[in-house]
């Protein structure tokens, strides 16, 4: 609170012009730390906040591609900012997806400057000779990038022809690989009732375990404070999981108003007593209808270490995994993001 009114006593402070203030003064005046709450209060009062920032991942995408061989560096920076803003056939792709597919041709793209300008010169082959020196898992991402960047490339008009129409995706784990855009659209699709999607968002946004969900009790969960308390680890709880924990206990004091039992998920068995639901009935509500909330947990570690930092202590830190989980995935963003 304290923070908050310093950070509002030095915005007025300063004079005001059309009743607009940027959000890059608030920043330069307070840090990016208080900013969402100052300019909350600076909206009440009538005073427009107009942001004039660059998202960091714009500027990733601008530094990165200004690296590029002068043929690739427009059109591969046309291609990330379709992959950010989405277009009319397609949603915006999750940020981790953006830097690892990124990562996966920038090598390719370097290799091939040698003797080709620009994408248009790329042939099968020259895909195939790049391809082969790979691990499975880095072929498979290697061949996703690839795909969305020429498809990207042929509706564009920048390409006559697709050079990785003959492309074949080897048998891999997808563990490390980042979510398509089409298992989270089947995602979005299959997850209809309540409690589905407050699953589905604790596993995406804090990375959840089945059993840690199950066992959550109403305490944990502090709504006022946006507070969550999982496996025993107290974090920030994101609006995502706000959103839909908001819905699932309207949901919960509809159906089970006088119910004894303390844990967050209910069902008509459970609700009779005071024990958490079974394994085998979030398996019956969510997986089995095709939700894959490993497949997903996995995705926001992943997230986590190409956006954040791929560092083990950071990503066991956040979300209270074993060592070896984290350096796992700290090792796998490492080489995505190796310059």
């Amino acid at each position: 609170m304290l923070k908050t009114l310093d950070g509002l006593t030095a915005v007025l402070a300063r004079p005001v012009s059309d009743r607009q203030i940027t959000l890059s003064d608030i920043h330069a005046l307070r840090g990016p730390g208080s900013t969402p709450r100052i300019c909350e209060v600076l909206s009440d009062i009538g005073l427009i906040v107009v942001d004039d920032t660059v998202a960091p991942i714009r500027a990733w995408i601008d530094r990165r591609t200004g690296q590029l061989p002068a043929g690739f560096a427009d059109d591969v920076r046309a291609w990330l900012l379709v992959l950010l803003d989405g277009e009319d056939r397609s949603r915006p792709r999750a940020h981790s997806s953006i830097y690892a597919y990124f990562g996966a041709v920038r090598p390719l793209l370097m290799d091939w400057a040698v003797r080709r300008r620009h994408l248009r010169e790329i042939t099968a082959t020259d895909i195939t000779a790049g391809l082969d020196p790979l691990t499975v898992a880095q072929r498979c991402l290697a061949i996703n990038a690839l795909r969305s960047l020429f498809r990207f490339a042929k509706r564009s008009g920048l390409i006559f022809t697709d050079p990785t129409t003959r492309l074949t995706l080897p048998t891999v784990d997808p563990s490390f690989l980042p979510m398509t855009e089409e298992e989270i659209r089947a995602v979005e699709q299959l997850t209809t009732t309540p409690l589905q999607r407050m699953v589905v968002a604790l596993a995406a946004v804090h990375a959840a375990r089945p059993k840690a969900i199950r066992l959550l009790a109403l305490p944990d969960v502090d709504l006022p404070n946006r507070r969550i308390t999982l496996a025993g680890h107290r974090q920030r709880l994101g609006e995502l999981p706000y959103r839909t924990l908001v819905t699932w206990l309207d949901h919960r004091h509809v159906t089970w108003p006088f119910t004894p039992n303390p844990h967050l998920v209910l069902s008509a068995k459970s609700a009779l007593g005071q024990g958490p639901v079974s394994s085998a009935f979030l398996r019956a509500h969510v997986s089995r209808r095709g939700v894959d909330l490993e497949r997903i947990r996995r995705d926001r570690l992943l997230h986590e270490a190409l956006t954040a930092a791929p560092d083990p202590l950071h990503l066991a830190m956040v979300f209270n995994v074993s060592h070896t989980t984290a350096a796992r995935y700290a090792a796998v963003a490492r080489r995505v993001l190796a310059p």
